[in-house]
């Protein structure tokens, strides 16, 4: 028996986190928010745009980033093996750009974590079997579930959980899933 690093995606960017996390607890947690978090600064600051992607790796502390590479590891190597490393990299670059640009331009508090890429991967589950002209009724319900709560906790309840970046990362997997899985259908006719 041999192990097997099934899903380079995935395990890649888990130990990345796993990395940046360590360093910030053992070392400087202003490590963290200095390079992995991202925040309202100057546009003149060369490591905003890197912020703007790099905030994904970083986690306020264990329980936060046990809570979401939890979620990662178990939902991302299936997204992988279904739309290829390739395909999964480019979804995960785009909603967090997305993602960091919107935290940016609406919210002055700083915003760090995996938490939209996994709204991403589990709106983009229900895809997974996606047949020509049906929308799954799972895709409706997990939206409604995941989606609504985020909303209704963002109206009903002040914390330090970015709930948009939630719903921005569910709505890019979404649309992202949708239109992957309506390209692959159309290739394969």
């Amino acid at each position: 028996m041999r192990l097997h690093y099934n899903s380079p995606v995935i395990l890649t960017y888990a130990f990345i986190s796993l990395g940046v996390l360590l360093v910030g607890e053992f070392f400087s947690q202003n490590f963290v928010i200095n390079f992995f978090a991202v925040y309202r600064t100057s546009f003149s600051d060369p490591l905003a745009y890197f912020r703007v992607f790099s905030y994904v790796f970083g986690h306020a502390n264990f329980n936060h980033f046990f809570g979401n590479i939890s979620m990662l590891l178990l939902i991302g190597p299936m997204i992988e093996e279904k739309y290829s490393s390739k395909v999964l990299i480019i979804m995960m670059i785009a909603s967090t750009l997305i993602g960091g640009i919107a935290h940016l331009l609406f919210f002055s508090a700083a915003a760090l974590g995996a938490s939209g890429i996994v709204f991403m991967l589990i709106l983009l589950t229900p895809f997974t079997n996606m047949q020509r002209g049906r929308i799954p009724i799972t895709f409706i319900l997990v939206a409604l579930v995941f989606i609504g709560r985020e909303v209704f906790y963002a109206i009903t309840i002040e914390d330090n959980v970015s709930r948009f970046g939630h719903i921005i990362g569910g709505a890019s997997g979404a649309a992202m899933g949708y239109f992957a899985s309506s390209n692959k259908r159309g290739a394969s006719r």
